[in-house]
């Protein structure tokens, strides 16, 4: 009864934080800048909480930290809610983030250290299949309900929703584009206050275009909204900005290196350069009367339903007032470039009250958890493992804390756990970060081509599936005979599925059909086999201070996916994808190597 309900907590504050924020500032008009910079920030809780996961373990039960953390995030969502309507809304809101990161780590560690305590260790291999797919769950509910909650809320207090259909046709020989030339001043309607549209249907060629014809476009039409308010235009220069100069790096390790790379295992591909770039198409929009002195509506603009592959490029918020309502802003779209059949796509404006809109969408979180804090405290068991230290005082707090990053290290083995977690993700780690790139690239660039939209299909629903399918089926098999009996097929189903890839970029398959049977393949086996890695964090994990240790072990997870992950892009600039995967095929032996040093105990996770 409470695994499902746990994990959906642990779940919903980390997408609330890392997605649901994102998407938020950027409805009420926050630059990407101060966005970007702002929220990657909000990682570091969890990157961090080993060094006070001690502190759970020695004050009070985990059970006690659920409850609490669960009712503090709640609190941390009110605080959100309550200061989105104030003038300072960013720094406020802000500041309930990092509360909410805060607790949520912390909500993190004594949630898994429960499971561990109140699940023997066949039970622990048996669900976890369930927390994760309980997690999943969490995360499509906070991308997707919790937005759509937002809009419907925001299209209920404003005017009339403005709906544009953008159609991708292969079969259009003659486009109309609206120049800001085009329209003047708009005179004035009757009847209520509402937006009026040059088009409500834009239809767009499948034909490319030269990339300068669509910067050069695109421009224009920033110009013009800059210049009549609709949007200011973005400081970009706040970050990101580096020295023109060369790293003594980059001069002495990674370009020498780089070139030797190329000349010996680069493939031999003559890569085009594309000079091409999605078709667009653009509309105006403006309001049908002046409002009144003061008075300021806001125009949101953003996908509603159709072809991922068909995006909003420019305009998606819109002010207007007094001084600009009858001045055309322009609304641009743009078609991926690869896409070439028939196809459709449709977007919604909403004007309503985005702040009270997204006031009540995280009051129905706060409410979400203060039930999340009251149910658990009646439904979660209390095990005799979970039990506070007898006497605490602040020599005791020092001397457990040190300890436990001691007798972490001082276990058997700790030198081949240690390896086992930093390794076994050593090639999927590489890998992962080009998948997406793989898919998207041109063919002549070594990638499959696909469009946006297929890839969110293979991924977003077939990949879905399988991958929870395969956690699902991993944690019952692991539960009937053991971690140890399936420790080398879990490990070589997901280190080995790098095969699928490799053959991917072998073929360059435009057959969709087998790249689905191939992601899903991959994905299934992916799920199935990381069982294995999570069951041995446990497993290691077990002792009188589990909480802490599993804490730790995960921090170990996060630096073996991030240090792989940051010159996977360069080397596969460097030798191309079906050089890049044939590596990463040849990386697994690492992880085999960590696996066959480990020592596991032949009933741990086996049905007794």
């Amino acid at each position: 009864m409470w695994i499902p309900s746990l994990y959906l907590a642990e779940g919903l504050p980390y997408v609330a934080v890392m997605t649901v924020s994102v998407i938020m500032y950027k409805r009420m008009g926050v630059s990407n800048t101060d966005i970007a910079l702002y929220t990657s920030w909000l990682y570091l809780p969890w990157v961090i909480k080993p060094f006070w996961s001690p502190f759970v373990d020695i004050l009070k039960t985990k059970r006690w930290w659920i409850v609490v953390m669960q009712l503090l995030t709640g609190a941390a969502f009110a605080g959100i809610a309550l200061t989105i309507p104030v003038p300072l809304f960013f720094q406020a809101t802000l500041a309930f983030f990092w509360l909410l990161a805060f607790s949520s780590a912390t909500h993190d560690i004594a949630a898994d250290g429960f499971y561990m305590l109140a699940l023997d260790t066949n039970s622990q291999a048996k669900f976890v299949g369930i927390r994760s797919t309980f997690y999943r769950v969490a995360t499509i509910f906070g991308q997707g309900i919790l937005i759509i909650i937002a809009g419907a809320i925001e299209s209920a207090t404003g005017m009339e929703p403005v709906k544009i259909t953008v159609e991708a046709s292969p079969h259009c020989l003659e486009q109309q584009i609206v120049r800001p030339e085009m329209y003047g001043m708009m005179s004035q309607y009757d009847g209520d206050m509402r937006f009026v549209t040059s088009a409500n249907q834009v239809t767009i060629a499948t034909d490319s275009v030269h990339k300068d014809s669509v910067r050069l476009f695109l421009e224009t039409i920033d110009k013009h909204n800059q210049k009549n308010n609709f949007y200011q235009k973005e400081d970009k220069t706040a970050v990101g900005t580096q020295s023109s100069g060369e790293s003594r790096w980059t001069t002495n390790v990674s370009r020498p290196l780089g070139k030797w790379i190329k000349a010996r295992f680069g493939e031999e591909r003559e890569v085009v350069e594309m000079d091409y770039a999605g078709n667009v198409g653009v509309t105006a929009v403006w309001l049908s009367r002046c409002p009144e002195r003061g008075e300021t509506f806001v125009l949101n603009t953003s996908p509603d339903r159709g072809d991922a592959s068909i995006s909003i490029v420019k305009g998606e918020r819109l002010t207007f007032d007094a001084t600009n309502w009858n001045k055309p802003a322009y609304i641009a779209f743009q078609l991926d470039a690869k896409l070439a059949t028939v196809s459709s796509a449709e977007f919604k404006g909403l004007s309503g009250n985005n702040r009270l809109a997204w006031t009540i969408a995280f009051v129905v979180l706060a409410a979400l958890f203060v039930m999340f804090g009251l149910f658990h405290r009646v439904v979660l068991p209390k095990p005799d493992a979970d039990r506070r230290a007898l006497s605490v005082t602040v020599k005791g707090i020092v001397k457990d804390f040190g300890g436990a990053f001691v007798s972490f290290f001082r276990k058997a083995d700790a030198s081949r756990a240690v390896f086992f977690m930093l390794t076994y993700r050593f090639s999927e780690a590489q890998a992962l970060k080009l998948v997406n790139p793989f898919l998207l690239d041109a063919r002549n660039a070594g990638g499959l081509g696909l469009t946006t939209r297929q890839v969110g299909v293979a991924y977003g629903t077939v990949g879905i599936v399988a991958l929870t399918l395969g956690g699902i089926t991993g944690g019952y098999a692991a539960a009937r005979g053991g971690l140890k009996k399936w420790l080398w097929p879990m490990s070589l189903s997901v280190l080995m599925l790098t095969a699928v890839f490799v053959f991917l970029s072998y073929t360059q398959t435009e057959n969709f059909f087998i790249i689905n049977a191939c992601i899903f393949i991959e994905q299934l086996g992916y799920g199935f086999g990381f069982t294995a890695y999570m069951l041995y964090l446990i497993y290691f994990s077990e002792g009188e201070q589990k909480t802490s240790h599993y804490a730790i072990c995960t921090g170990f997870m996060a630096l073996g996916m991030m240090i792989p992950g940051m010159f996977a892009g360069w080397l596969q600039e460097l030798i191309g994808y079906t050089n890049f995967f044939i590596w990463v095929m040849i990386c697994t032996i690492v992880p085999l190597t960590a696996v066959a040093l480990l020592k596991i105990d032949t009933n741990f996770g086996k049905k007794g």
